[in-house]
């Protein structure tokens, strides 16, 4: 027997997209990827999902983005090789050696077995 899912507590308050609306895809939980990355990853994933665009880019620069959640470069960017080294992000720098400029969202790969 299925069961009923329970009433939220403020049905009247449903949530609607914004104008502007990111969204995060449910296997980052189902299939583990937050417990892979980590608190401070997954805070760095959120907020590329936010200001991301309709192609899931940011072009939030570095410094910004460490100031926003409270991390320092370095923290920052041992979060963005994470997210690089998984397949979750695609970076491409302004120019060549440069550390800031595009970050994008990619489809979530398989999780690894």
């Amino acid at each position: 027997m299925a069961c009923e899912r329970p009433a939220p507590p403020r049905p009247g308050l449903r949530r609607r997209p914004p104008r502007s609306f990111g969204w995060l895809d449910a296997r980052l939980l189902h299939d583990k990827w937050l417990e892979r990355l980590g608190p401070e990853a997954v805070a760095v994933l959120a907020l590329l999902a936010i200001a991301a665009d309709e192609f899931g880019a940011s072009f939030y620069l570095r410094g910004k983005m460490a100031w926003t959640l409270g991390l320092d470069l370095h923290e920052l960017d041992r979060c963005l090789g994470r997210l690089l080294e998984l397949g979750l992000v695609a970076h491409r720098p302004w120019s060549s050696g440069h550390p800031d400029g595009v970050w994008q969202l990619l489809p979530l790969p398989r999780p690894p077995d």
